[in-house]
């Protein structure tokens, strides 16, 4: 019988994700911005004194202090509702009834189970069901859900569920193809595969409509 250290390891090496919602406690946000980056950079100190780091050195001094900067402020912002984009509609007072789909949104996300980059395009698409939203705002929720320790199907989920909320329709998917550095850079250490997830709502669902929307993504952009 595995112990649960062997179930947690079986659990992270296999990216299997135990939650549809990201697994945050309710009290994840009683610290300001501030008090948790002085806490992060005294466990980043520990860390590296721990391999035997020099942290006197120039090079390291102020590595604890950039890390726990960039954890709270930059990769694992989207984990603050405050920093939910704000995503205004318009209606469609030009009555366009076709899919409208915006494609290779780069994506930058942190795996959950190693803290490794996630890097890849996300292509996201909704038909019209009265109200349009500006494509920025695409882009900024993909993002915004992408600045977590994340797994993809997770993520690919949390942006149609998004888009559907703000649109106030079923009709919207997301496909993500993206590199797991915790796959390509360490253990099986395969750098040529990527991993596609998709996520199909409403009218997606129909063969059709989303056959349109896989070949729609395959079109060679080029400026």
């Amino acid at each position: 019988m595995a112990n649960s250290d062997q179930i947690n390891d079986d659990l992270g090496e296999n990216h299997i994700a135990t939650s549809a919602q990201n697994p945050v406690r309710n009290d994840a946000f009683n610290l300001t911005d501030e008090q948790k980056i002085e806490l992060i950079k005294k466990d980043v100190e520990s860390m590296l004194n721990t391999l035997g780091m020099d942290l006197t050195d120039d090079s390291l001094k102020g590595t604890p202090n950039r890390v726990a900067k960039m954890f709270v402020k930059e990769i694992f912002g989207g984990l603050n509702p405050d920093k939910k984009p704000k995503a205004s509609t318009f209606a469609n007072n030009y009555k366009y009834g076709e899919m409208l789909v915006e494609k290779n949104i780069t994506l930058y996300s942190t795996c959950e189970h190693h803290l490794l980059p996630i890097i890849g395009k996300a292509h996201v698409a909704y038909i019209s069901k009265g109200t349009v939203v500006g494509l920025s705002k695409m882009n900024r929720i993909v993002d915004y859900y992408a600045k977590r320790p994340q797994v993809q199907e997770r993520l690919t989920m949390q942006i149609v569920q998004e888009l559907q909320q703000v649109l106030g329709t079923d009709d919207v998917a997301c496909i993500i193809d993206a590199k797991h550095l915790c796959v390509n850079s360490r253990g099986i250490r395969d750098i040529e595969s990527s991993t596609v997830t998709s996520e199909y709502g409403g009218k997606f669902k129909d063969e059709m409509t989303k056959r349109a929307f896989l070949d729609f993504i395959k079109l060679d952009t080029k400026f």
